[in-house]
């Protein structure tokens, strides 16, 4: 039987015949890998995934967690779940073998993780947030912090979080207030509220291990405004005794949960730390530790966040690729209707995968998955890349393409496939808006990555107002190059020329009309309408993905040939129906459109 989770061949193709990722075994790091260990990684995740993970995903959805005054109560099947994702060594096994880990590449430790994102992502969040923690503490803290958070965390003892948001600040994070008094042994109490913190209270672990932006005091006793006064801090639920022992409970505590319209099995928090209700070593105040140097702590929280953008984009690509094979399960085994010139009633009624309209929806999913998918495992490998690389200029390149693709595999995906979400819902009719099957979960589910980690507003504002520019746009100038090999490679392809020269003429409009914003002389306007720069410029960078696919498809036969045929008609219909959808968004951004930037508040 398929999966209904994600196409194994289809990851299969990305990995081994796209980016090849096999070559990385000739690398010092992954010389102890093969095919072999790889496959054997994406089948115990695929087994975890169907067995454990998937069977309680509605019902983590339909009894979400609760909480009691005093304890957060969350069904049975998450601690079993999440102790067999532990057990199997999977929280580190992109990590070295000194802690425990498997020195997995990061493609194929991502392309792992597909299966559990893509099985219950309430449940896989948990995982999601603790490895993305003990990474930042790995770049950042220091070898005690490693020793005494890390590696619990590594071996599932205990679970991370990250707390940037507050009620009042949303994602304006430089009016943070949390503040973080010094102490005489170095330590810090740690005062304030946190807000949307998933995972953030649970009995799922020995201990959670929270990531905090908090502002130091300056000599006036005042914070220091703007992000120049964030620091990060390390705040542990339970204190750890120098044996690594658990000690007290630290001032850490759960005012209220958030009731989400997805993601409902990862516990959602309002936080209070310092409040008063544990008193650590006899006073009020919740105790912190810090990380790094102080006042550069959205620098070092950036590290996570970066990641996490990563993440919540494969989250995203998950929730849709899952209900497009879903919906494409429905279509070829619902029989309705008949075709327009087969109207005999006496006729049996075809499947409904046999009408155009629903071959149209079938294949727009198609293309927004598999071509997302293939976004984030290329940028896996760039961090593979900059990690590995022989070369410096290769571990800079790889640097440069990285920074620049963030803000898009976070976006477009979190776009596009919950539009494909949408879809799923629409080939299963009446039916697909109805609990008692599972497509309208999916899309409650990802209607949450358009705001997990930074809205399109703020990927836009990256995109156009840092990341094309940096560094003199080293990195614009980096993807640039990396779509003229492919469009040089595909123009020597009769079937694929026409879509060379489609991506050559699309990738020269970006460039012309990113010269048109910056030419503005006013910054206002020139990033007035920046997420609709990012969608373009995104739908342009996925269509380059489509080719680069196309090219390891093309002219392929045998056995296979419907896998690749598939392959090819969706590069087809990405670049006839959905490239051209640029042309007007960036004729808008160039005139210079000031419609929305003009707008008053008393107008609407």
């Amino acid at each position: 039987m398929q999966s209904k989770i994600i196409s194994r061949r289809d990851l299969d193709f990305l990995l081994y015949e796209w980016l090849n990722v096999e070559a990385l075994t000739k690398r010092t790091r992954f010389a102890d890998h093969s095919r072999e260990t790889f496959n054997a990684a994406l089948d115990t995740s695929e087994q975890i995934a169907n067995e454990l993970f998937a069977p309680h995903n509605k019902k983590n959805d339909q009894q979400e967690p609760h909480f009691d005054g005093e304890t957060v109560h969350i069904i049975p099947e998450v601690k079993i779940a999440l102790d067999a994702f532990c057990a199997a060594g999977l929280m580190a096994a992109g990590q070295d073998y000194e802690f425990g880990g498997m020195q997995l590449p990061a493609t194929v430790a991502k392309a792992a993780s597909a299966y559990f994102t893509g099985a219950n992502i309430g449940t896989s969040s948990y995982t999601f947030l603790t490895i993305g923690n003990a990474n930042t503490l790995l770049k950042c803290g220091t070898p005690e912090q490693i020793e005494t958070f890390v590696k619990p965390m590594f071996e599932g003892r205990f679970f991370g979080t990250m707390c940037l948001s507050e009620p009042q600040a949303g994602s304006s994070l430089s009016d943070i207030a949390t503040r973080a008094e010094p102490q005489a042994d170095g330590s810090f109490r740690l005062t304030g509220n946190k807000m949307w913190i998933s995972a953030g209270e649970h009995e799922l672990s020995e201990n959670i291990v929270h990531l905090v932006l908090a502002k130091i005091p300056g000599p006036d006793g005042k914070l220091i405004p703007g992000v120049k006064g964030i620091s990060l801090f390390i705040v542990p639920k339970k204190l750890v005794n120098p044996d690594g022992s658990l000690g007290e409970r630290n001032d850490v505590v759960l005012a209220g949960l958030n009731h989400k319209m997805g993601h409902r099995g990862t516990t959602n928090c309002l936080l209070n730390f310092g409040e008063g209700k544990f008193k650590p070593q006899g006073k009020a105040g919740a105790i912190g530790y810090l990380v790094g140097e102080p006042h550069k702590g959205l620098g070092y929280m950036f590290h996570m966040m970066n990641e996490a953008r990563i993440g919540v984009g494969l989250g995203a690509v998950m929730l849709g690729y899952t209900g497009y094979l879903h919906a494409l399960d429905y279509a070829r085994n619902r029989p309705q209707g008949r075709h327009p010139q087969a109207k005999d009633p006496a006729q049996p009624q075809i499947s409904i995968i046999a009408h155009t309209d629903v071959k149209r929806m079938l294949l727009a999913q198609k293309t927004y998955v598999e071509g997302g998918l293939a976004l984030i495992m290329y940028c896996s490998q760039l961090v593979d890349e900059e990690k590995t690389a022989e070369s410096g200029d290769a571990r800079s390149h790889a640097t440069l393409l990285l920074d620049i693709l963030t803000p898009i595999a976070k976006s477009w995906p979190s776009q596009w496939c919950l539009e494909a979400n949408s879809l799923a819902i629409q080939v299963h009719g009446g039916y697909g808006y109805t609990r008692e099957y599972n497509v309208e979960q999916f899309y409650r589910d990802n209607r949450l990555n358009p705001i997990h980690e930074g809205t399109h507003g703020i990927q836009g504002l990256d995109l156009l107002g840092r990341k094309v520019t940096m560094q003199n746009g080293a990195a614009f100038k980096a993807l640039a190059a990396e779509l003229q090999k492919t469009i040089q490679q595909a123009s020597g392809q009769p079937e694929l020329s026409g879509y060379a020269n489609a991506l050559a003429t699309a990738w020269q409009r970006i460039e012309v009309t990113t010269q048109a914003l910056y030419g503005a002389g006013d910054m206002n306007k020139t990033l007035a309408n920046a997420s609709l720069y990012l969608e373009a410029f995104g739908h342009v960078v996925v269509a380059w993905i489509w080719l680069e696919q196309a090219l390891h498809a093309v002219e392929k036969s045998g056995h296979d040939a419907d896998f690749y045929r598939g392959k090819l008609q969706a590069c087809a219909y990405f670049f006839n129906w959905e490239l051209p959808k640029i042309y007007q968004q960036l004729d808008l951004l160039a005139s210079i459109d000031t419609t929305t930037l003009d707008m008053q508040d008393a107008w609407f």
